[in-house]
């Protein structure tokens, strides 16, 4: 395991991810059997906060203090959004890629971060919570750049809900053994780049936060490099 990568998910198109949101099907979770579809997430019966300026009674979000080392830099492009909700869901997206990198940086698979930017045993919070553990079960945390580009965001179910996409470059961030500090330094190759798909949806009990509920990963990305 010499750079840091997350796990392969199978990508599903934006398209299809949007008619099936619609539909209200469900969609499997289990990464392995690459059945985890950013479609079909279930809204559950219960509305979503309001979008668009209404005056809602929600307290604003105490949001958890992500501060990383100075050997490892996360880095976003603006999003290609002018809807202030729209940008508070990429800005969201952002913090939950955040919260998987500074899981492992804290080595902590229950960290609080993940948590609060995903929705509750949703396959994003199970995903973000199986990449934190598998470079905590190998004892590795990262060191170096991750950067993230080409940031969209697609509103569905009347903009309470948004699929952000964006491309990520990982070739200049490493795996660093915890036990003996050691950088494994690799050379940069396609497998660095990855396509991403996060649904996020905005929350009823904290104002202008979203959480994300799906996310498609799709690796070796050729028109993110």
């Amino acid at each position: 395991m010499n750079r840091s990568r997350h796990l392969p998910v199978a990508a599903a198109s934006l398209a299809a991810a949007a008619a099936l949101l619609l539909s209200g099907c469900g969609g499997g979770d289990d990464k392995d059997s690459g059945k985890d579809k950013i479609a079909g997430a279930d809204e559950g019966g219960k509305k979503s906060a309001s979008p668009g300026g209404k005056k809602s009674d929600a307290p604003v979000a105490d949001r958890p203090e992500m501060k990383f080392p100075s050997s490892v830099q996360l880095v976003f492009d603006k999003p290609n959004v002018s809807d202030p909700n729209q940008t508070a869901a990429a800005n969201d997206a952002e913090n939950f890629v955040k919260s998987i990198r500074y899981g492992i940086v804290k080595q902590d698979t229950e960290d609080a971060a993940y948590k609060f930017y995903s929705e509750y045993q949703s396959p994003a919070f199970k995903y973000a919570k199986d990449q934190i553990k598998q470079r905590v079960d190998k004892g590795f945390t990262i060191s170096g750049e991750m950067r993230f580009t080409d940031i969209k965001v697609e509103p569905v179910k009347s903009e309470k809900s948004a699929v952000v996409t964006f491309c990520s470059d990982s070739s200049k961030l490493y795996s660093k053994e915890v036990k003996t500090k050691k950088v494994h330094h690799t050379e940069a190759s396609l497998s660095d780049f990855d396509s991403w798909q996060v649904l996020m949806t905005a929350s009823d009990s904290n104002k202008g936060l979203w959480r994300a509920k799906q996310v498609e990963v799709a690796t070796e990305a050729k028109e993110c490099r």
